[in-house]
Formats: C-alpha cells, structure tokens, sequence
C-alpha cells in the first residue's frame, strides 16, 4: 500500500529534483503546500509557469531576462568598454550589490569540466569573442568561480583573449577557494572585485 495519494507522491517526486531538498524536506514543503489556501498554491505553481515561458537568454549576453536584449545590455549608464565574464547568471547579483561595477556582463552558461564533457565548444566563448570585435571592449574581468573548472576556464580565456590586444584581469580571492560567487556577502563581493588582477 503506498504512503501517500498518488498525487501527493508526484509533487513530493517533483519538489525532490530542486537543489538541496531531500525526501524529508519534499514532504514538509509538499504538506505545506496542501494546507495553504488554493489562491496561494495556485499562484505560486503560475509564478513558475510565467517565469518559465516569458524568461529566456539574453541575445547578446545569455544572461537570463524577459526582455531581449537584457537591461544590463541596454542600460544607458553601463560602462561599455569593460565586460565581465561569469559562469552562470546568478552570479551577476553579487557583483551588482557591490555597486561598483557598472559594465557590462558575459554569462559562460558553466565552466570548463572535461570530466563531466564540458568542453570549450559547451560554453559562451565564441558569442563573447564575436563581442570583442567592435574593438570598443578594453577590460575583461574573468569572474568565474575560485574552484578547479573556474580556475581552468579563466586560464583558457586568458590565453585566448591576450592575443586580441583586450586587457585581462582577474577577481582577487577575497571570495573563499572552492566557494560559489552566488553565496558571497557585498563586502567579500566588493573586495574581490577591488583586488582584481593580470592574468
């Protein structure tokens, strides 16, 4: 006999496939769910629904917007001359809180991981060289992730984008090694950015 009604199971199975919720943590947000007033759980299951048929990747960064291109693309005060290269979009918020940064972004869409098959041809590489030949870029501030593949991603860039004539540079390590951009405080955040270097 199982557990719990079929539908029931179905949403527990669903909730568990989000990052870091396990079986227990399914069920309590499943129940919860279930006791919230049909208006509530409705909205929520629309909000998911807009979100995933309006929200796509900018044209020109691959950040994710509802708008094409992205209002960091087309924002009047952003510093054109400097783009800043991440790996996944989320990692534009900690660097916007710093409110130091005003360029332009790079979403990678990951970082170079030839044990999980990510290779060059995977990533955004080739949009952001195809960037790069207006001529008016001068700065490229590698961002990725202090781990293994980010470390291995920013060399790469590196040696690819020095020949172009663009200057590279690096954020500093103020974000903890084999941390994640997405889980640093704007102080952290800001003194990275700050420390930056040649690569």
């Amino acid at each position: 006999m199982p557990d719990f009604a079929a539908p029931v199971s179905r949403l527990i199975e669903e909730l568990k496939h989000l990052p870091g919720i396990g079986q227990k943590t399914a069920q309590r947000l499943a129940f919860y769910l279930l006791r919230a007033d049909r208006e509530q759980a409705l909205a929520l299951a629309d909000a998911i629904r807009a979100a995933k048929e309006t929200v796509h990747q900018c044209s020109i960064c691959n950040n994710l917007t509802d708008v094409d291109p992205c209002l960091y693309c087309t924002g009047s005060g952003r510093n054109r001359r400097t783009i800043c290269v991440v790996e996944e979009a989320t990692n534009i918020l900690p660097i916007e809180k710093t409110r130091q940064y005003n360029g332009l972004y790079h979403v990678l869409g990951g970082a170079l991981s030839p044990l999980q098959g990510i290779g060059p041809e995977q990533l955004q590489i080739k949009s952001l060289l195809e960037r790069l030949k207006t001529g008016a870029v001068e700065e490229i501030i590698i961002a990725t992730n202090p781990t293994a593949e980010g470390e291995a991603t920013a060399m790469y860039l590196s040696k690819l984008l020095k020949p172009l004539g663009v200057r590279v540079t690096r954020i500093a390590t103020g974000i903890p090694v084999g941390s994640e951009l997405e889980y640093a405080d704007e102080v952290t955040m800001l003194k990275a950015m700050e420390g930056r270097h040649e690569l």
